[in-house]
């Protein structure tokens, strides 16, 4: 294809960049220091500082997309192809494809990559021994990860983690995560937690709604609990500087959208929450400016934000909105709805904030209806949420059904944490 530029785990240990304190770097000054404005160095950051140390005589693969920068905005795989430092043979592209040429629901392909020549293979929907086999193919010793997440359960970028991992296990490979900020802090995990009955790609364990994780801390779980059978020879590379009360705008770090829909941080911070109206006949804002933020359908007028209002949730407003998207639900069509107003994002909760919402659709709108798939039991990761809003439960009543599955999954999240 041609491409237009559009030890804490069970069977592997924890390499000595792990180790190394957050807050404390490598001698020496990353070749990626940009403007010196930033306060947070991204694991790749570290791993560069330090001359590809944890790299050295391996042939070397990395799963990334777009958001894969220095901090002065060059591409780590155009920066790590001319280093002698490193020997790297393959990129893998994940969902949006390594150039991040496609929309959701699809990939690039395999293709060489116009500006270094390396060979692209496409992990997009391969699990398993078939991604195994896509990693022996590729010739690469090991596996490097370094894509920013945000914050997510059903952002499948953490799913393409969990399957190149299982992956490179069954093919013998090390694997190396990369850290990146969690956008959206990682003071907690909100949300139902996955029945595992309910396991697809935006969803494959046991995990809360939003998570309140990293990547690297994700890495650590999944290896240790989900993965613990047949474990991956796993190697993290820390964050130097960032603190789980971080959002993205305090780490002096640039934001490239992950996907096509995700254009800014803002986006991220209600994502975990309205992302569920992907499982209803309604617009969830994709072809618009504000995708996530602006919600709607044909026929919602006032009262469905005067509803919303009404319920008085912490940090944020709704206004009356009306939209027109160019792409996706009711293309072309102006709609009624809502758009999100995050006016205090410390006490911002945006999964109870994504479930009041549906319930006062639900009670404003006639036309309100789900997905006939049943969508939404993926995206929540079970039935008790519609069924609970189809019989009247109130927004507190729905929030109250997952406590006992959320204090456990918090239990166990605790122990893989990695920052303060």
């Amino acid at each position: 294809m041609s491409l237009s530029r559009r030890g804490l785990l069970a069977g592997g240990a924890v390499g000595a960049l792990a180790a190394t304190a957050a807050g404390t770097g490598f001698a020496g000054a990353a070749p990626t220091a940009g403007n010196g404005h930033g306060r947070v160095r991204t694991g790749f950051d570290r791993l560069a500082a330090d001359g590809y140390a944890l790299l050295k005589g391996q042939k070397v693969g990395v799963v990334t997309n777009p958001t894969g920068i220095t901090s002065d905005v060059r591409h780590i795989i155009d920066v790590m192809h001319p280093d002698e430092r490193v020997d790297l043979i393959a990129v893998f592209g994940p969902e949006h494809g390594f150039r991040g040429t496609a929309q959701a629901g699809g990939s690039e392909g395999r293709y060489d990559d116009p500006a270094t020549g390396l060979p692209v293979y496409d992990t997009y929907l391969k699990s398993g021994q078939a991604l195994a086999d896509v990693f022996t193919a590729s010739g690469v010793d090991t596996v490097v990860f370094d894509i920013q997440d945000a914050g997510a359960r059903f952002y499948t970028y953490i799913w393409t983690l969990y399957d190149c991992m299982e992956a490179a296990a069954l093919a013998g490979k090390r694997f190396v995560v990369l850290d990146r900020p969690n956008p959206v802090t990682g003071r907690a995990a909100l949300g139902p937690v996955l029945d595992p009955a309910f396991s697809t790609f935006v969803g494959r364990r046991e995990i809360s709604q939003a998570h309140g994780m990293t990547v690297t801390e994700l890495a650590l779980l999944f290896n240790a609990e989900f993965l613990a059978q047949r474990p991956v020879d796993l190697r993290i590379v820390k964050m130097s500087g960032w603190k789980r009360s971080d959002f993205f705008d305090a780490t002096g770090l640039p934001w490239v959208p992950p996907s096509p829909n995700m254009p800014t941080p803002d986006t991220a911070l209600v994502y975990s929450g309205t992302c569920l109206f992907e499982g209803t006949n309604l617009s969830e804002g994709r072809g618009t400016t504000r995708p996530f933020e602006l919600l709607g359908a044909e026929g919602i007028d006032h009262r469905w934000a005067a509803a919303a209002n009404a319920l008085d949730l912490p940090g944020v407003a709704f206004r009356e909105a009306y939209f027109a998207p160019t792409f996706s639900k009711f293309q072309g069509e102006t709609v009624g709805g809502v758009q999100l107003h995050v006016q205090d994002r410390e006490v911002f909760d945006p999964v109870r904030t994504g479930i009041a919402l549906l319930v006062t659709a639900k009670r404003t709108w006639s036309g309100f209806a789900w997905r006939p798939d049943n969508w939404i039991d993926k995206l929540t990761g079970n039935t008790r949420v519609r069924t609970m809003i189809d019989a009247g439960a109130d927004t507190d009543e729905v929030v109250g059904a997952w406590a006992a599955d959320l204090a456990a999954f918090r239990a166990v999240r605790k122990k893989y944490l990695q920052y303060r």
